[in-house]
């Protein structure tokens, strides 16, 4: 028999009613919980020993409150709803279109949903099965499709109308799991075959924000209101703390309370005359909401206690040697076939195992497809090492990034008048360490590698190496300069 259960309790758009938590706190308080965590779904999860779970079950009974037991059969609703009026995107959508999108829903799904404004970079937009993502005309959405088990993402012919999408995902769902249509042409044909609904012909390509988390805690300002967010390093809110956030935002005509999939809160529509009353219930319950921004850009699987762990040991890390993050996001993989989101991935791999139980693991590292953590390809950068030995990757891994990052932005701010482009210019290549910027230039050749000038890089021994950071010549990237006096990109 089990000690604990594990409980989730989907909150569909990571948004709840405060009396709504505060029914489900009590009832978990009453059953001896003391904290409780926000899943990467925006869903509320807590650990109950096996003794108190008759209360709790009663409780939630009586309640009328769905949840489930160590199982995620019904994977919550997602939507950045959580940044709306937070997160200026210009965008058309409001808190009443994102109301009218899950009010479409009258089933629980057991697909994973998203629903994204295309404007912001603070929610993932394909972490679901069905991804709707706003469009540029009003009211219509796209729709892409990751079929179950896969990481094949295909863009669905028509924009969706936004009351529609509840009735067109139950179709979807049925041919998904019901039939098992994993093909996406017979997917289309069955459900056209099933259902009728408001759609307009897509007539541009979706185009997605170049990703960069924003500051996401504390109180700040926006319009004549604030907001708060509240991130907690161990990911554990006391529900002493909560029932305090729930009565006071009774109080004050606070009326949702978001999670985000960073498993924080933010807290909309603080009116100035209650401010102080928030910062006191900050001081009552010694909350810290001033941490540093590359702490805030890190996800871990839920339920895990390796997961968060091994995180702070890579914060520390970074915060001792103020290794520079910003555009990145991290994720930590430790069970297989979980999904946690980043532009950074670490996997942890079991090495040796006693039948089921690993006894030595060691860490991949992979990189998403220009850094875009909303990307489905991932490039690997390292594999097999040891957990001592991360650190010093994952910032050489970060290096990469602000380097191609430099190197972009110098390119965009020398891009030269199309008339320009069309001049003929003498080029010559060369090749660049991605890491430390080293060039090998085989006009010069290594003098310190005894490599002699006119040396093509292609004639470069196999196992030439970086002479400034030791990088393999497998690494290196090409790159082309203009014939000046000096090297400058052409």
């Amino acid at each position: 028999m089990r000690d604990y259960y594990h409980i989730k309790i989907n909150l569909p758009g990571g948004i709840a009613s405060p009396g709504y938590l505060k029914d489900i706190l009590s009832a978990a308080w009453n059953a001896n919980v003391r904290k409780v965590r926000f899943g990467s779904r925006q869903q509320l999860l807590m650990t109950v020993h096996y003794e108190d779970m008759r209360f709790l079950e009663s409780d939630f009974k009586n309640l009328g409150i769905f949840y489930e037991i160590n199982t995620d059969r019904r994977p919550n609703i997602v939507s950045s709803y959580c940044g709306e009026e937070v997160f200026r995107t210009g965008q058309w959508l409001n808190a009443t279109e994102y109301h009218s999108v899950l009010d479409s829903f009258d089933f629980e799904p057991g697909l994973k949903v998203n629903i994204s404004d295309s404007n912001q970079s603070f929610t993932p937009f394909f972490t679901g099965n069905l991804n709707f993502i706003s469009s540029p005309e009003p009211h219509f959405w796209y729709l892409y499709v990751r079929l179950k088990q896969t990481n094949t993402v295909f863009k669905w012919d028509d924009l969706i109308y936004t009351n529609e999408i509840g009735r067109l995902s139950k179709v979807v769902e049925e041919c998904m799991l019901d039939e098992g249509l994993n093909d996406e042409n017979a997917l289309k044909a069955a459900v056209s075959e099933r259902i009728r609904y408001v759609f307009q012909p897509s007539q541009q390509e979706l185009e997605l924000p170049s990703f960069s988390l924003p500051y996401y805690e504390g109180f700040n300002r926006y319009e004549s209101r604030t907001w708060l967010g509240l991130y907690r390093r161990d990911e554990e809110f006391t529900i002493e703390f909560l029932l305090d956030v729930c009565t006071l935002c009774l109080n004050t005509r606070v009326g949702e309370i978001c999670t985000t999939p960073w498993k924080s809160l933010v807290i909309k529509g603080i009116e100035d005359q209650y401010r102080e009353a928030w910062s006191n219930i900050l001081g009552k319950h010694n909350i810290n909401v001033r941490h540093a921004a590359n702490e805030l850009a890190w996800q871990t699987e839920d339920h895990n206690g390796d997961g968060a762990e091994l995180k702070n040991d890579l914060i520390r890390h970074f915060s001792k040697n103020d290794t520079r993050t910003f555009g990145l996001c991290f994720g930590i993989q430790t069970r297989p076939k979980s999904e946690v989101f980043g532009s950074v991935l670490i996997r942890k791999r079991p090495l040796l195992r006693i039948g089921q139980l690993p006894l030595f693991s060691v860490y991949d590292l992979y990189y998403t497809e220009n850094f875009n953590p909303n990307s489905r390809a991932l490039v690997p950068f390292e594999k097999g090492l040891f957990k001592i030995h991360l650190p010093a990757q994952l910032e050489r891994l970060c290096r990469r990034f602000n380097n191609q990052r430099s190197r972009d932005t110098l390119k965009t701010m020398l891009s030269e008048p199309d008339e320009a482009k069309t001049a003929v210019k003498p080029v010559k290549t060369a090749h660049q360490c991605p890491d430390c910027m080293t060039i090998y230039d085989p006009e010069f050749g290594d003098i310190l590698g005894d490599i002699p000038p006119g040396t093509a890089f292609e004639d470069l021994p196999a196992d030439y190496c970086c002479p400034t950071c030791d990088n393999s010549k497998a690494v290196f990237t090409t790159v082309e300069f203009s014939r000046s006096s000096h090297l400058e990109p052409a």
